[in-house]
């Protein structure tokens, strides 16, 4: 009986080790398959890795080459004063002067550069990343460099309208006016120009009921119209244009109470009644006299702005229009200018003169331009009657 207990023991321990055997088999298994495994995604990772490398390689030195070696053209470039070098390299890839805003920025970073420029910058796609750096750390011009690059320019007469201006475009470029008008509606551009110029700009877009916010905003200038200038470029520098040449005024428009709204609306209106300075003061002069007790300012030039049309005389029916811009109807200044003043208007509405004499009324000889002022409607009626007006 005592051997054949030995003998079940054994037999047990012998199962026990090929138990264990196995399992330690089945374990080194298990590892050799994870180690394939491992070496297979080593390798693929490997390989990958080499291939990042050499697309990477490849878009960084292509990036690094002119973006068009053929292309001689000439080609501005606005760098805005205050342009990160982020700026301006994401400005030189709209622009397609350089392949990619990415390359460029770590170029420059592993050159050091960092002294670069604002202004305007005349630049060709056949430039490498050297030479077009160079350039920058020369610095810009104030204005657009155009000799050789200007392929027109478009005039914008004191007293001309959005409407009018379009035109003008369209005449004197390939671009359309319908496109200009409808960038005059364009709320992201406009917020945009804003953010640009809030001292010039606030106010406008405050007012509601406005046909078009950069009435009276597009400075009376000659622009000129280069290779590569955008619609929105035009426009922006007319704005700019406005905003340069306001900024000696903003001071004394806060001090006196007024919004550039209401400044550059009177303007634009004192821009068409008056022809000599002396009239346009003493013209503004009677608007604010107006204005201050609450009467209608009662200008022609409000009217046919509402009917959008120009007339040599005005029916009752045209002067009883429903529009806010009908200043025969409704008192104050109306929702904004009704064209493009002059700067020459714009002081003589923020230096009116004759206050004092309370006048009230003005009418102008058709034949000689002379304007004549009256306290009262009837003083006004005879001196028109008088002038077969």
């Amino acid at each position: 009986m005592g051997g054949c207990i030995l003998s079940q023991k054994d037999d047990k321990k012998e199962a026990l080790r090929q138990e264990s055997t196995g399992k330690m088999r089945s374990r080194a298994e298990e590892r050799s398959v994870a180690n394939h495994i491992a070496y297979w995604i080593v390798g693929v990772i490997a390989v990958l890795a080499v291939v990042v490398a050499v697309i990477g390689f490849n878009y960084v030195n292509s990036s690094l080459q002119p973006y068009n070696a053929n292309n001689k053209e000439d080609v501005v470039v606005k760098i805005p004063i205050g342009s990160s070098s982020k700026d301006i390299a994401k400005t030189l890839e709209k622009d397609k002067i350089i392949k990619s805003a990415s390359v460029f920025n770590l170029y420059i970073k592993a050159q050091n550069y960092n002294d670069f420029q604002a202004g305007y910058y005349t630049f060709k796609q056949s430039m490498d990343m050297s030479s077009i750096v160079k350039q920058l750390q020369k610095g810009g011009s104030a204005e657009p460099n155009t000799s050789g690059t200007a392929t027109n320019s478009v005039l914008v007469r004191e007293g001309v309208t959005i409407d009018q201006i379009g035109d003008q475009i369209q005449k004197s470029t390939n671009f359309k006016k319908s496109d200009f008008l409808k960038l005059m509606k364009n709320e992201s551009f406009l917020k945009g120009l804003q953010k640009k110029y809030p001292e010039l700009l606030d106010s406008s877009m405050a007012k509601k009921n406005v046909r078009y916010h950069l009435e009276g905003y597009l400075f009376p200038a000659t622009y000129s119209v280069y290779k590569g200038l955008t619609l929105k470029e035009l426009v922006t520098q007319m704005v700019e244009k406005e905003n340069e040449e306001l900024q000696p005024y903003y001071s004394t428009i806060k001090e006196k109470g007024y919004t550039v709204q209401q400044v550059l609306t009177l303007a634009s209106l004192v821009e068409r009644e008056g022809v000599t300075n002396t009239d346009r003061k003493k013209i503004a002069g009677v608007f604010y006299n107006r204005i201050a007790i609450n009467i209608p300012i009662q200008s022609d030039i409000s009217v046919m702005y509402a009917l959008n049309t120009h007339k040599t005389h005005l029916t009752n029916k045209d002067t009883a229009v429903k529009s806010p811009y009908n200043l025969y109807k409704n008192a104050g200044y109306g929702p904004g200018p009704f064209n493009t003043p002059s700067l020459q208007s714009i002081e003589a509405t923020l230096n009116p003169s004759d206050r004092d004499q309370n006048y009230l009324y003005f009418v102008a000889n058709l034949k000689t331009g002379k304007v004549y002022y009256s306290h009262t409607l009837d003083e006004h009626e005879n001196k028109s009657s008088s002038l077969g007006q």
